[in-house]
């Protein structure tokens, strides 16, 4: 086990290093491809209207999005399928194995396919480790400020410009609007604290819900595909109907602005995820607490039970369970039939115990219950064989192997749909199917009698309900998944333009990474707010991450508010070195010179025409 654990780390940790290598380049690593010389960059820019860029690297960024949500639509669909596979050596189970050996596959695929494309990209040289520059400059700046902290040294009109006496102006100003971005990114986290909550609470959530949408069956991770599906429909929606209504109304949908609602849709989503919560615990069973025991009765004896166990009265039916539990905040004392017996149960647990004839008089068996629901929406199938012999047990989706007489098998997951059991004779070599259709969560005890008949159908097998069956419907999650696409497109895509349009030129991949940098900090939160919250209701916890967002968001509106648009192409002109200016005017003389080359070259050209044409 530890080596597992050993193992997970490294591939999380190899994961976070690959992320965070591709992430914050890849947009810019677009926006390179594009050139002022190339034509198709001004076509592509007479056709966007951006209210934030106004630039071509528009459909990089969504482009991007799209080819983002689209593999994580392929990946939640199949992986699950994947998974569902049986294999293994020694014994058959979930084929993890599968699920990560595929899309590993198919990266290196991507991986070869890129590396044979790499000649066709414009690659711009590296000029140094600018992340570095920007920490060393911030730093110096500090430190000569502390420095010169008595108040005989003048004022100066940013901090930054205490730099100036080690760093050229140019990078100092590349750096305020660097500083300027990021001072915005501090309340954004928590805009991803709840979003990634999908793969992880809006999944928990899922399994206790019923996945049957009649023609298909939707299991709790696939849900998630809900996400890039509305991501792939609503992101053009937005940009070629939205967007150019509210600038047609005369509506000023600034950037953050945007961003703002996307806060708010957000919270709204975890309002939507709250009232379901609510409908679902509604149908489920009561749990026992840490504090208290549950336990159910199971007569199997040929004649009914009367007697007590501690407080609550029994009246058992022979080869039937009592309808529920009964809830006990201590050890109690059951009485059957004149015996009494002690019985102990361990805090937080759900018991069942089976009352067989022992000599004369009636004895109870304890076994342990299922405490919670089943994961991933599976139902928990176990048998308790009362028959004289020892029966095999097997079925189309699990092994129970040998069960004796008198002794409980151990749950088996199941999955959804209808199962058959074959159940086997070992002394009398008969055999026979006992069929049950599964919904989600459930969990069953199929109580074999003595009088179990053989046949074509295993007839006399008593199904006992430990846990009922998921009732509320997976589409009541729709609504949620719905606020939270759409407040992920306003915020997210508009959030990666907003970066990129106001970074300076050598620096869009710092502001990149720190725009990503909020999503790792907003997973932080999650655990922070949670340990930290210990609220006993799911719902009360959403509503919790909601009004955090609200709070949040409210901060977010004030401070956009005074935040003041840039254009980091015109500030950077303004420290512009001699020599780039030099380069720059060269540039455009070579072509001017090239323009008038071609302009008199096709002169030439037409006045030989017009020549051969007179002749």
């Amino acid at each position: 086990m530890a080596l597992h654990i050993a193992l997970s780390m490294v591939g999380l940790l190899l994961i976070a290093l690959g992320t965070g290598g591709i992430k914050p380049c890849v947009a810019a690593f677009g926006g390179d491809q594009f050139t002022d010389e190339q034509y198709i960059y001004e076509n592509l820019i007479s056709k966007v209207n951006i209210h934030s860029t106004g630039k071509a690297e528009k459909y990089i960024l969504l482009y991007l999005l799209l080819s983002i949500n689209a593999g994580s639509l392929l990946s939640t669909i199949i992986t699950p399928i994947l998974r569902g596979q049986q294999c293994g050596i020694h014994t058959q189970q979930q084929c993890y194995p599968l699920a990560f050996g595929v899309p590993a596959a198919l990266m290196v695929v991507a991986l070869i396919v890129f590396i044979i494309g790499s000649g066709m990209y414009n690659k711009t040289a590296p000029e140094g480790n600018i992340l570095v520059k920007v920490c060393k400059c911030v730093g110096f700046a500090i430190k000569n400020r502390y420095k010169h902290r008595d108040s005989r040294y003048p004022k100066r009109e940013h901090w930054m410009d205490w730099a100036e006496e080690k760093y050229d102006k140019l990078l100092i100003a590349q750096v305020k609007m660097v500083l300027k971005v990021l001072f915005l990114y501090i309340p954004l986290p928590m805009f991803w604290a709840l979003f990634d909550q999908q793969g992880s609470r809006w999944t928990l959530q899922a399994t206790t819900m019923n996945g049957n949408f009649g023609g298909f069956v939707v299991q709790p991770d696939q849900m998630q595909t809900f996400n890039p599906i509305l991501i792939l429909i609503m992101v053009p929606i937005m940009d070629s109907i939205v967007y150019p209504l509210i600038a047609k109304c005369n509506l000023n949908f600034s950037p953050l602005k945007r961003i703002t609602v996307g806060m708010f849709l957000a919270a709204l989503a975890f309002v939507a995820a709250a009232l379901v919560q609510l409908q679902i615990d509604a149908s489920l069973p009561t749990f026992p607490t840490s504090t208290q025991s549950q336990a159910k009765f199971i007569n199997m004896m040929n004649t009914s039970l009367t007697g007590q166990a501690g407080e609550f009265p029994l009246d058992l039916k022979s080869y039937e369970a009592t309808p529920e539990y009964f809830t006990f905040t201590e050890s109690f004392n059951l009485q059957l039939e004149g015996a009494s017996y002690a019985v102990s149960l361990t805090e937080g647990t759900r018991n069942t115990l089976v009352v067989i004839k022992d000599a004369i008089s009636p004895r109870p068996i304890q076994f342990s219950d299922f405490a919670a629901k089943p994961e991933e929406g599976k139902n928990a199938i176990r048998f308790f064989n009362g028959y004289r012999n020892r029966l095999n047990i097997t079925s189309d989706k699990a092994e129970y192997g040998d069960i004796v007489s008198n002794n409980m098998s151990e749950y088996r997951n199941i999955s959804f749909g209808n199962t058959k059991f074959t159940i086997l004779d070992e002394v009398n070599m008969q055999a026979c199917v006992y069929e049950q259709t599964l919904a989600f969560g459930s969990s069953f005890t199929l109580v074999i009698p003595p009088t179990l008949t053989f046949g074509q159908m295993c007839e006399g097998i008593v199904q006992v309900t430990d846990i009922t069956p998921n009732s509320v419907h997976m589409a009541w999650l729709i609504p949620q998944y719905f606020l939270i696409t759409a407040g992920e497109v306003v915020f997210s895509v508009t959030g990666l333009e907003f970066s990129y349009s106001q970074a300076p030129s050598n620096m869009k991949s710092v502001l990149q990474a720190g725009w990503l940098l909020t999503v790792a900090v907003g997973n932080i939160i999650v655990l922070i707010v949670a340990e930290a919250a210990t609220l006993p209701d799911q719902w009360a916890e959403y509503i919790l991450f909601a009004s955090l967002l609200v709070l949040v968001c409210i901060i977010f509106a004030v401070m956009a508010y005074f935040y003041t648009y840039i254009d980091p192409v015109k500030i950077e002109a303004q420290f512009s070195q001699p020599e780039d200016e030099k380069k720059r005017r060269s540039l455009e003389m070579v072509k001017r010179a090239s323009i008038d080359y071609h302009n008199d070259k096709r002169r030439i050209s037409d006045s030989s025409n017009t020549y051969q044409t007179k002749m």
